[in-house]
């Protein structure tokens, strides 16, 4: 049985806040490997593709709107840290404009709070407040509290909507996202590094043969994933137990790390036969993808570092950079200066689109 009592409260410590910079820092420079290692063969890939079960679908017809709107809940989880609220800021003004737009079927919006406490942000943001895990449950590997997060906001609170956009508070819309969950089957993000054929060893421990094929576990996380409600309440208590089943397990969590509650949602839905719809235009993260075009979300998980002239420098610190790590401990300034000539449109748009959001977020100067 979860506890009840909140785990977390009153300022990080300069300690905390050293720890929490080295993880990332290393989670930056896998991911940053990663990408670089795979740079070549995405990009050679088609941007826009689709499927459902191995089977390539239209993504074209897929995106047109058709019958009835269909209206989505926009849900993120949230810590109380700086860091965490700055972004969700600027991820809930982008949410209220693009909700107006032509082409959107967002509806309603909460950020779940998982520190146990209200904080100043509950009267600019609409807010659910729900516990973190019990104390040292997650071994400071703090996303685990996001599928607990959920389960919790599931059971205490009245959704509208019958589908629930799961986001995170680094996402900025970019174009009015319309519902890409079609029928029984949800639209998801596929990521490049979450390869279940690759670790079938792994995923059987929590995935039996008599489940079905590896291929069934979906290559992708919790986000963003466009997903029926009912559909989400029967997964979220399954994501929860496999993530915790997960990070009890050394070679699972030696195996996957930083993304072992990705994995985690992925195995949780093909458990309760679950397949999603991927969607490559759902997200880009700059500075790997270049265009913004017709997608949907910018994902700024990734540093990007620049020299002057423009050449993207690969995980060392550039002359000009952006990276919402070097903002811990508050909110970026207003007014960031834009990239030099030659940096990708997606990093430029990303950074006009924090300056404007900055420029109208009232208090903004006082801090998050």
């Amino acid at each position: 049985m979860i506890g009840r009592k909140s785990a977390m409260g009153g300022k990080a410590s300069p300690f905390f806040l050293i720890i929490l910079s080295l993880g990332f820092f290393v989670a930056t420079y896998n991911l940053v490997t990663l990408v670089i290692h795979n740079l070549n063969q995405e990009s050679s890939k088609e941007l826009m593709g689709a499927r459902v079960s191995g089977r390539k679908i239209d993504i074209s017809e897929g995106s047109k709107r058709s019958g009835p709107r269909r209206p989505f809940h926009v849900a993120l989880t949230a810590t109380d840290a700086a860091y965490s609220k700055w972004q969700c800021r600027i991820m809930y003004y982008w949410y209220k404009k693009m909700k107006e737009e032509e082409g959107s079927e967002m509806g309603g919006f909460t950020r779940i709070l998982h520190s146990g406490n209200p904080d100043e942000l509950i009267g600019e943001i609409p807010t659910v407040v729900v516990n973190p895990l019990p104390s040292g449950m997650d071994r400071g590997y703090i996303v685990l509290n996001r599928p607990w997060a959920f389960v919790q906001w599931l059971e205490k609170t009245e959704i509208a909507e019958d589908y629930i956009l799961m986001a995170e508070p680094d996402h900025i819309f970019v174009n009015p996202l319309p519902n890409l969950a079609r029928g029984g089957y949800p639209a998801a993000f596929p990521f490049f590094y979450i390869k279940p054929s690759e670790n079938e060893k792994i995923i059987r421990k929590f995935y039996p043969e008599d489940k079905g094929p590896v291929t069934d576990v979906d290559p992708i996380g919790n986000s963003p994933v466009i997903i029926q409600k009912s559909q989400l309440e029967k997964v979220a208590p399954t994501w929860m137990n496999v993530s915790l089943k997960m990070k009890d397990d050394p070679e699972t969590d030696k195996a996957f790390g930083w993304v072992l509650e990705m994995y985690a949602y992925a195995i949780a839905s093909a458990l309760h036969g679950v397949q999603h719809i991927l969607r490559k235009d759902f997200m880009i993260q700059p500075p790997w993808d270049l265009k913004v075009g017709k997608t949907f979300i910018i994902h700024y998980t990734y540093g990007c570092d620049y020299s002057l002239k423009g050449e993207l420098t690969y995980g060392k610190i550039g002359e000009w950079r952006f990276d919402k790590r070097s903002y811990l401990r508050g909110p970026p300034p207003r007014n960031l200066s834009l990239p030099p000539a030659g940096v990708p449109e997606s990093v430029v748009t990303l950074v006009k689109m924090v300056n404007e959001a900055t420029a109208n977020i009232p208090g903004w100067e006082d801090g998050s």
